[in-house]
């Protein structure tokens, strides 16, 4: 009874039911934006630019501020059907970055434990300046020649950021970024997040994952209803990366999924060890 009367005087005096509350947008398709398949040798390069002679992979993700777009033509004309992933950080913001001094205080919130220079961002606010700042970053990753994006950090309602951000503000924030990145003809990567797979599955074309075979959260089986696994059943591959776990403990594990899974170091250099 108090359920029906809380919808009742929610409808009567326009407050959102809760079934709406996590209402999101269509999907914007992208015929045209690159799928990687399920198999997809790769290399995660973040801490240097990579350098020639380049590994012989399928595809190579880089940061987007810190690459030239002459580095990725150079990667693409290198290996016949390459594709290159602009990491850009969507949930935080990084004193370093040249547009640092577009985002607007109200949207700068608690540091990145672990991370100098990085606060959380208020997602709540990107229908004014940080969506523009966040459209600015994804015309960089397709004007340099990029064909596809990593967010990074878009799990900030899991995390203690200074605003009392909600599980249904994240998923509203993700679909829009992958949609956003779609309109401009690149692919969309779901980083980390694991827990509004179920969600975010239809607007994202891929998954990047650190750790979860370090913290047994990789398949539907191990969390209950959401797994990386689910990529892999939609025909979406996923991309996996453990850093203190020894290739005996995953990579056999990471295959029997069909996912791409290499062993690194936490600073992302060019060091990598493939499970397959």
């Amino acid at each position: 009874m108090l359920a029906a009367c809380t919808a009742f005087l929610g409808a009567l005096f326009g407050a959102p039911a809760a079934a709406d509350a996590a209402a999101l947008p269509a999907p914007v398709s992208c015929a045209s934006c690159w799928h990687p398949a399920l198999n997809t040798s790769w290399q995660w390069q973040l801490s240097s630019v990579p350098a020639e002679p380049f590994l012989d992979v399928a595809m190579y993700d880089i940061d987007g501020f810190n690459a030239t777009a002459a580095t990725v033509q150079r990667l693409h004309a290198t290996k016949t059907g390459r594709k290159v992933v602009c990491y850009i950080s969507a949930g935080s913001y990084e004193d370093w970055r040249p547009d640092a001094g577009s985002f607007p205080a109200s949207v700068l919130g608690k540091a990145l434990d672990g991370w100098a220079g990085e606060r959380w961002l208020d997602i709540r606010q990107y229908g004014g300046t940080l969506g523009q700042i966040m459209r600015a970053r994804l015309d960089m990753c397709r004007s340099k020649g990029f064909d596809a994006v990593e967010f990074d950090n878009v799990d900030g309602y899991t995390n203690t950021t200074g605003f009392p951000l909600t599980a249904d503000d994240q998923l509203r924030y993700n679909a829009w970024l992958a949609n956003e990145a779609h309109a401009r003809g690149l692919s969309a990567g779901l980083k980390n997040d694991n827990e509004q797979i179920p969600q975010l599955l239809p607007y994202f074309d891929w998954a990047l994952n650190e750790q979860c075979w370090e913290f047994s959260e990789c398949t539907t089986a191990q969390n209950g209803d959401y797994g990386l696994d689910q990529f892999v059943k939609a025909g979406k591959a996923v991309f996996n990366v453990e850093y203190n776990l020894a290739t005996s403990k995953f990579c056999a594990k990471a295959n029997a999924q069909n996912f791409n899974s290499l062993k690194k170091r936490l600073d992302l250099d060019a060091y990598r060890v493939a499970c397959r």
